[in-house]
């Protein structure tokens, strides 16, 4: 009797726990690159306002605000550096991105894109990285 209460038990506690990871959303990157787009996703509850998007330290684009809960998508071609080249993501590689905005409030809002090493950047030798 007792084994089967049990069972009861531990057969719940997994259906519980199912129903759980399927019901939490997955987090979301607040900075997404695919195919030449970058999706900005605000999913903060105050609107970033003068907002400036950089790729690498040198090719910006810049919204005057993006709202809490939406998206901004921009091509990667509407980059520009202060000589007025445009970032071509064809040839040019990107190793650094970074939001910089403000809430409503007035407080900072500082992002920037994480990306995985691969090639021989990933691998480690030795001694201290």
């Amino acid at each position: 009797m007792i084994a089967v209460m049990l069972r009861a038990l531990v057969v719940v506690a997994a259906l519980a726990a199912a129903v759980g990871v399927a019901c939490s959303k997955p987090k979301v990157d607040p900075m997404q690159l695919d195919r030449g787009i970058l999706t900005v996703s605000n999913t903060t509850s105050d609107t970033w306002t003068n907002v400036e998007i950089w790729i690498n330290q040198q090719f910006r684009v810049t919204v005057p605000s993006i709202a809490a809960g939406s998206r901004f998508q921009v091509p990667l071609g509407s980059f520009v550096e202060g000589f007025g080249r445009r970032f071509e993501f064809s040839r040019m590689q990107i190793r650094d991105l970074r939001l910089i905005a403000k809430t409503s409030g007035g407080a900072p809002v500082e992002l920037k894109k994480e990306f995985a090493k691969t090639g021989l950047d990933g691998i480690q030798l030795g001694g201290k990285q």
